[in-house]
């Protein structure tokens, strides 16, 4: 097979996706990477249809990879993950309604363009978790404990572009980090990126029936075949924190070669076997609230759906 994988320069040197490269290299397959962050790209031409079997994402939130991958997608190239459900999870705003709406336990989550319009958040949510939609590897992650402490956080927000604010779930201080790969699902244990432990190191763990359930569903919510799912244990269960799609699969066995095979499954199959989270996820529209931090919480249900917890 002929294989197209997109790679800012950030994952350059970057174990995951080199080592898929080189295993998909190893077993015969033909991969070009493409850096779309560091390269000319004439858009009228980059995707030659039918040049590549299929196309594989790895790049920053915000960067052009993703529009190149949706290039491709509309040249009616196959994409790893579907390239309309990326997009679904790269916008953290985005990804709250979709979530909620379809019964995954996501917190609360107000949405601002201004870093000002967060002193409408009420009082009584604090402390707040602040980030940029498109954050990424816990970048300008801050725990907010009270309206004052914002004050002095503005400026530091100031050109972050659209920001999310959820209450702080109270927890360990560590995150359980869920891999879906395959159809199967890993599960290990890190540090929060709020409760920095340089002592705490990566480790797998049991997966329980509740979060393999959870996980497995963000699967099916978001249409995504290769992700990670951030889980907290908070005081009321399990809530998801974040998801993104084609994660570093740190701790999971042979990663290489379990992510080699999963793309090479999805290129053979022709796409997803998720259905994307843009034709599948119908999220009510409830009235506007009477200030501007415009809230994406709808009120969710858990809903439990199968897994075995591999």
């Amino acid at each position: 097979m002929r294989l197209c994988f997109l790679v800012e320069e950030h994952y350059r040197h970057d174990g995951m996706p080199n080592e898929v490269i080189g295993q998909l290299t190893a077993w015969g397959h033909q991969v070009d990477v493409v850096r779309p962050g560091g390269s000319l790209l004439r858009m009228t031409e980059v995707v030659d249809a039918g040049a590549h079997d299929a196309w594989v994402l790895k790049t920053v939130s915000g960067g052009p990879g993703l529009t190149l991958l949706e290039a491709a997608a509309a040249a009616g190239m196959t994409t790893v993950n579907d390239a309309r459900s990326i997009r679904g999870v790269r916008d953290k705003a985005l990804a709250a309604a979709i979530g909620r709406g379809r019964g995954l336990p996501l917190p609360p989550t107000y949405a601002v363009a201004l870093p000002e319009l967060l002193r409408e958040i009420p009082a009584a949510e604090y402390p707040l978790v602040v980030k940029p939609a498109d954050g990424s590897s816990g970048r300008a992650v801050h725990l907010v404990q009270s309206p004052e402490r914002l004050e002095s956080l503005l400026p530091v927000l100031a050109g972050e572009g659209l920001l999310i604010a959820q209450p702080y779930v109270p927890n360990s201080g560590t995150d359980i980090k869920v891999y879906g790969v395959g159809g199967e699902l890993f599960a290990t244990e890190r540090c929060s990126p709020l409760h920095p432990d340089p002592s705490v190191r990566e480790r797998r763990v049991p997966l329980s029936a509740e979060v393999a359930a959870i996980a497995a569903q963000v699967g099916t919510v978001y249409g995504l075949d290769l992700y990670g799912v951030d889980v907290l244990l908070g005081p009321d269960g399990p809530v998801v924190v974040d998801v993104n799609d084609f994660p570093s699969f740190r701790q999971v066995p042979d990663a290489a070669a379990r992510v080699a095979r999963a793309v090479l499954g999805l290129a053979r199959a022709g796409g997803s076997a998720q259905p994307p989270a843009a034709t599948t996820a119908t999220v009510p529209s409830p009235a506007p609230p009477p200030y501007a931090a415009l809230p994406l919480s709808i009120p969710a249900q858990v809903s439990a759906v199968g897994g075995d917890g591999a």
